[in-house]
């Protein structure tokens, strides 16, 4: 095979898959629609579904609001910055006491505030089919409860990274605002103190020796968001 066979054969192969998402289709009937905005801003609510520790005293579950802000990196990426506000609360323990009075709060409001840095994917590329562009993303950062001291318990939450992965779909309208629902897990790390591992007077222990020092717990998200587009 000569040389202009090589090369006609290779065009056809790299031409061939990228013309065959439009067969059927004139371009202006096309279902894919290229995504023009390079940057997006979104405000979301949801709910905070928070994964159960070993002692029960981490912050559970809760409505929460944030914001996110995407910037395209290239190609079907994008370099994405969210902050989020759980309005959750926790039971408050003090491990001296006996089991039965052992619960200082039960319901102690606790709010938490989720910080992180990623990357998002558009399945679809950069276009949508139907207006509708699948994503997956995922990164990472902090998650703190702004509080300095340990409750009465010697317990603190401070501030652990938190990994995230995630995905959802985006609705994509005419103009400059998009639609858009999400699911997140994020993973982070709950420590306890040495005081739950000391019998209290009537010999019972929050943890026992044989128990670790802390959890991974998986929380998740789910949210539903506004997203103003801009930039081209």
């Amino acid at each position: 095979m000569n040389v202009r066979m090589w090369v006609g054969t290779l065009a056809s192969m790299i031409i061939a898959p990228a013309l065959s998402a439009q067969i059927g289709h004139v371009p202006q009937s096309s279902p894919y629609i290229d995504l023009e905005f390079r940057q997006e801003f979104t405000v979301f609510g949801g709910y905070y579904n928070a994964g159960s520790d070993k002692a029960g005293v981490a912050p559970g579950n809760g409505p929460m609001l944030g914001a996110r802000y995407d910037l395209r990196i290239g190609g079907p990426a994008s370099l994405t910055t969210k902050f989020q506000y759980v309005s959750s609360s926790r039971t408050i323990i003090d491990p001296r006491r006996p089991e039965e009075t052992r619960v200082v709060e039960a319901n102690a409001s606790w709010p938490l505030y989720l910080m992180d840095v990623g990357v998002s994917v558009n399945l679809t590329g950069q276009r949508s089919y139907r207006r509708i562009v699948p994503f997956v993303n995922g990164g990472i950062g902090v998650a703190t409860d702004f509080k300095s001291g340990a409750d009465v318990g010697a317990w603190r939450f401070g501030t652990p990274f938190a990994f995230n992965l995630g995905g959802g779909v985006k609705w994509v309208s005419s103009g400059n605002l998009q639609f858009r629902a999400d699911f997140s897990d994020q993973l982070y790390q709950i420590k306890y103190p040495n005081s739950y591992y000391v019998p209290a007077s009537d010999g019972s222990v929050v943890l026992t020796q044989r128990q670790s020092t802390s959890d991974w717990t998986n929380n998740l998200g789910f949210s539903f968001g506004v997203s103003y587009l801009f930039f081209r």
